[in-house]
């Protein structure tokens, strides 16, 4: 049977996700205060955002690895014994890592690598990872584990608010902000991760705390007649998870448990602290 290595970039946050799973992480820098760290190993999601509300002054941005760094990690794996690889990749409309994936993927020999385009971000990543993971163990293609992913990637959806725009506007990841006006930054919309993996803006709010029950809104709107893995991800705010959990456990009795995960650093400096999401994937 052929040998499958799994990888993630680290904005899957999977080093917050406690498994067992041979998972390889590929790791962004974040450059912050003139210093740079390796996200996670050397800058963890508490720190980070105890910096940031310690220091408003600080300005968080990321560097993705190098496209040498991805191919020495194919090239392990490749001479660890593995045939193939897939590497699910935060969306390609968020970064370029994909891009680089890519170009790595062209360079290697000895092993075949896919590329998947996950078109999100975070714990979606790691179940993607983890699913890719047990259907290599069961001796599945490339094709039938591409398969699998495809319907988690299709049949998703991510809503989320920010406390403060600046992070999202700055580092040039929301996709609409030029339909802003001049107070861009004391709005707090409503977000959503569109079918093309791109941040947009659903509606424009003017409170974090409404943006908060707008959210929440749209999840129990959306979903009430679907059968749901429901979830929280969130920029190291747990009383509005707190919140929100207890709301949707409430409304939907159906719904026996929602899990939250943290989101890493190198995704924290482009959402900011107490960013909050509240999303589901329908179940087969």
């Amino acid at each position: 049977m052929k040998k499958c290595g799994v990888l993630v970039c680290t904005n899957s946050a999977l080093d917050y996700i406690p498994h067992n799973y041979d998972i390889r992480i590929i790791r962004s820098i974040i450059l912050m205060g003139g210093k740079e760290y390796v996200d996670y190993e050397e800058l963890t999601a508490d720190k980070f955002y105890d910096m940031l509300e310690n220091d408003p002054t600080l300005f968080p941005r990321t560097a993705m690895a190098s496209t040498g760094t991805m191919l020495e990690a194919y090239e392990k794996l490749r001479d660890e014994g593995c045939d193939e690889a897939i590497f699910i990749t935060i969306s390609s409309k968020m970064s370029g890592i994909y891009e680089n994936a890519m170009i790595a993927r062209n360079m290697v020999e000895g092993i075949k690598v896919t590329v998947f385009d996950s078109k999100t971000v975070g714990y979606l990543q790691c179940k993607m990872a983890f699913l890719a993971h047990d259907l290599a163990n069961e001796g599945k293609s490339m094709d039938e584990i591409v398969e699998a992913l495809s319907y988690i990637r299709d049949n998703n959806h991510l809503y989320f608010a920010v406390s403060d725009l600046k992070y999202l506007v700055k580092n040039g990841r929301l996709s609409n902000a030029a339909g802003f006006m001049a107070d861009v930054l004391k709005i707090k919309p409503l977000l959503e991760i569109d079918k093309t993996g791109a941040v947009v803006t659903v509606e424009k709010i003017r409170t974090f705390n409404k943006a908060v029950e707008r959210v929440l809104e749209k999840f129990l709107l959306e979903t009430a007649n679907l059968k749901i893995e429901a979830f929280i991800i969130h920029a190291n705010n747990p009383e509005v998870t707190k919140y929100l959990r207890e709301k949707v456990l409430a409304a939907r009795p159906d719904i026996t448990e929602v899990k939250d995960y943290l989101l890493t650093p190198a995704v924290g400096a482009h959402c900011g602290p107490k960013a909050i999401t509240i999303g589901y994937v329908i179940l087969k």
